[in-house]
């Protein structure tokens, strides 16, 4: 779905409402491209706790371990 700078000026707020959650909508300047609007699926953002736990992940085994550069503060 397309439209131009000057329509999308004019009617934003019902495009976005009437934008469907899988589909983007496209503006063009001069029959160009220009910028893309897409609804942001309100279930999952914000990000909610544990929604990252299948993904997967490292840690240094010593990323805790003190830093040599403040040594001298931790004494």
């Amino acid at each position: 779905m397309t439209v131009s700078i000057d329509d999308a000026k004019v009617r934003l707020s019902q495009l976005i409402v009437n934008l469907p959650s899988n589909e983007d909508l496209v503006i063009c300047e001069d029959g160009e491209p220009a910028a893309k609007l897409m609804r942001i699926d309100k279930r999952t953002w914000p990000c909610q706790p544990g929604s990252a736990q299948h993904l997967p992940h490292w840690m240094a085994d010593d990323f805790d371990a003190p830093l040599e550069d403040f040594r001298e503060y931790m004494e």
